[in-house]
């Protein structure tokens, strides 16, 4: 059992300071109302097992995990590819929102293929699976909006492959699962600001405590606000975020937690769509980084709400009983300019405009129950975990568009946001349809022998849809029972062997030329590897071979005014990967991995040409023996080549790029701290992703400095 660090005060011994507390809490929830918020805390004042931002024995690196099978197992006794990014992680390399947490991830890429829209490809493929706390669905409508703060979270488990067991769908990329903070037994606060690059400022403030003389009933706050300007030409920004969740003891075996997460985006000159990659001769455009097609009045908001309550009761002898219900609400509003065509290089002529309004809301109301627990048979014990769930998404949204569509524009004036705003009258269409998802799931972990384990199960999923999208119905129904097994082998005392298979189904939301939706994808996920530990534990290890085979898998064959269309490709990731976190020598924390892959058609040749075949994600801090309150640290984000085919004969390339960070923090006292982080230090200029034909450049070079206050 790692040693734990808990430098919070328990409340029972400062009892002048509860009225302190709940009033600061009073205050902080009337910000949140008001839209000033906070973020995450130094994780050393969170009285949890679970690894913690201050723990510098164990900081990078997490023992245990439930995301991929429902059976809390030790990273080494889960047959699968699991990385953990630890709220040490994220506070070193102030990692604030989930781009920047998977950009730092071993084999995930991100594609931000415009400045308020992503998508994330792990081993070639598209992550659809997110959860909170293991419950959750797929993006069932496609990329995420706006970008999900991480001040709400402990820690993001990302499984690798596909999650057979713990996921409604065996979509072979990746599942992200983010763990939620909780409620400590003593009282803990912290505070933070952070100035940055670009007039950014962050503001954040984390508040747990008992809320009675017994502590049955704790509560706790997080809150966050951050805006600021951009490299990018009239790209402002602005983000709220507060969080709340109280657990109640019922009774000795019974613990209820009910919560809600909040998060408020507001951009200004977001882009939609982006930069035009080449000109008409075929040679490539090569724009200023801060280049921005956005209009003046461009904006783009969007709004998350989510609650959720959750049931606990232990079961006796070793058997719990957990239950789930969550409602989600995202809401955009926008009023956007694309820009599409293929300029001449002499003149600059060759663009035109496209201006729209739209409206959305899409609503996700998820229910979870599941049981797990352990007996003997025959000699040999017996780790069985079992559920069902349940899911519906609805998606309403309206589009109006512009006045003036197709207008020419002139070289003078296509990048500098002149373009006047239009009626959005022209015509409207939109979508109003549903995914309704049942699931079953069953996993069992059998010791074969005192050094073999088995763990086998499967996932039985149903998903219907109904409805319409611009005018193409949406009525669908496809079901598909997956098997998974997985063998462990320990070799060693600190050495295990593995492999595990599973099946693959995923329904697809994106259409076709005709808007009519693709088939779901189907296929099989295979690997094997090896993990380990290191350093008595303080340290891990592992590597894998993998080979995942889609059949119908999206891929974006071209686009329809603003509007993209897909094409079903059948699809094979061939690839290795290894992977490396914890403690390597006193003081020293890292975190590094290594991915290399191959994806290929039905024919052999290459496909997805936009995801980088290597990847290198490193992290690193060390904590200077002569100087014990000093922290300093880097991480390099590198990636080989990447290709896109425009159309015959044109294509555009990106070559191989490094992005190097780097970190100081210094302990003023045992309450306060100061750290530095600089960005980019090498000012790197690079696309941010192919993923689409177009595209626009990453962030040049920036700064920021936090000052932290923790009790």
């Amino acid at each position: 059992m790692p040693r734990r660090i808990n430098t919070s005060v328990p409340s029972s011994s400062h009892p002048r300071l509860r009225p302190l507390v709940l009033a600061l809490s009073l205050a902080l929830g009337h910000a949140a109302a008001a839209g000033a918020a906070d973020e995450a805390p130094e994780a050393a004042v969170l009285p949890v097992i679970t690894i913690t931002g201050a723990n510098d024995q164990n900081g990078y690196q997490a023992r245990d995990s439930d995301s991929a099978s429902k059976l809390n197992l030790t990273l080494r006794e889960t047959p699968q590819s699991v990385s953990v990014v630890t709220r040490a992680r994220m506070d070193d390399f102030r990692l604030d929102n989930v781009n920047d947490v998977l950009a730092n991830t071993t084999g995930v890429t991100v594609e931000k293929v415009e400045t308020d829209r992503t998508y994330y490809v792990a081993r070639g493929l598209d992550i659809i699976n997110f959860q909170v706390d293991g419950v959750g669905t797929p993006l069932v409508f496609g990329n995420m909006m706006g970008k999900l703060d991480t001040a709400l979270f402990d820690r993001v488990d990302i499984v690798r492959g596909a999650n057979g067991l713990a996921a409604s769908t065996g979509n072979p990329s990746a599942t992200v699962n983010f763990i939620r903070k909780r409620p400590g037994p003593a009282l803990a606060a912290s505070a933070g600001l952070t100035l940055g690059s670009w007039d950014t400022r962050r503001l954040d403030a984390d508040v747990s405590s008992p809320l009675n003389q017994s502590g049955s009933i704790k509560g706790r706050m997080v809150v966050v606000s951050q805006q600021g300007d951009s490299y990018l030409d009239r790209y402002t920004t602005r983000k709220n975020v507060a969080y709340g969740i109280v657990e109640a003891k019922l009774g000795s075996d019974t613990l209820l937690s009910i919560g809600h997460a909040w998060q408020d985006n507001k951009s200004s000159g977001g882009m939609w769509g982006a930069l035009p990659l080449y000109y008409t001769d075929g040679s490539p455009t090569n724009y200023p980084g801060g280049t921005n097609t956005s209009a003046d009045w461009s904006h783009w908001d969007n709004k998350t709400n989510g609650s959720f309550a959750e049931l606990n009761h232990q079961l006796g002898q070793g058997w719990t009983l957990k239950s789930t219900l969550s409602h989600n609400k995202e809401s955009s509003r926008s009023a956007l300019f694309y820009v599409y065509g293929t300029p001449d290089k002499a003149t600059g002529v060759g663009l035109f405009s496209y201006p729209s309004a739209y409206r959305s809301d899409h609503t996700q109301t998820l229910f979870d129950i599941g049981a797990s627990g352990q007996f003997n048979l025959a000699g040999r014990q017996i780790e069985l975990a079992f559920g069902a769930s349940w899911s519906r998404s609805r998606l309403d949204d309206l589009s109006g568009y512009g006045r003036g569509i197709g207008t020419p524009l002139t070289a003078a004036t296509d990048f500098t946001g002149a373009y006047p705003q239009p009626a959005f009258d022209d015509h409207v269409d939109g979508s109003s349809y549903q995914d309704v998802r049942k699931t079953i799931y069953a996993a069992a972990r059998f010791a074969l022998a005192d050094k073999v384990k088995l763990l086998t199960g499967f996932n039985a999923t149903k998903a219907d849809s109904t409805g319409l999208s611009y005018g193409s119905s949406k009525q669908k129904s496809a079901s598909k029972t997956s098997p998974y097994v997985g063998l462990v082998y320990d070799v060693a005392p600190q050495v295990s062997l593995y492999t595990s298979y599973t099946g693959i189904f995923s329904p697809q939301s994106e259409q076709d030329i005709n808007g009519v939706a693709l088939a779901p994808i189907m296929g099989s996920s295979a690997e094997a590897g090896f993990k380990g530990d290191l350093f008595g534990g303080k340290a891990s290890f592992s590597g894998a071979i993998f080979r995942a085979r889609q059949n119908n898998t999206a891929e974006q064959a071209g686009m329809n005014g603003a509007k993209a269309y897909y094409r079903g490709i059948d699809a094979a990731s061939t690839g290795a990967e290894v992977d490396l976190s914890g403690e390597l020598a006193k003081g020293w924390m890292a975190s590094a991995g290594f991915t290399r892959l191959t994806v290929e058609d039905s024919q052999g040749k290459a496909a997805k040409t936009y995801v980088p075949r290597r990847l290198l994600r490193m992290s690193t801090t060390y904590r200077l023996p002569a100087v014990p309150q000093l922290k300093i640290g880097a991480n390099l984000n590198w990636q080989s080549d990447i290709e896109r085919e425009q159309e015959p004969g044109i294509v555009t390339r990106q070559d191989s790029y490094a992005v190097l960070g780097l970190m100081t923090r210094y302990e003023i006292n045992r309450n306060i701290t100061l750290a530095l982080n600089l960005n980019n230090v090498t000012d790197k200029k690079y696309l941010t992703s192919l993923y689409w034909n177009q595209a626009y450049y990453a962030a040049p070079r920036s700064a920021s400095a936090t000052l932290n206050w923790t009790y």
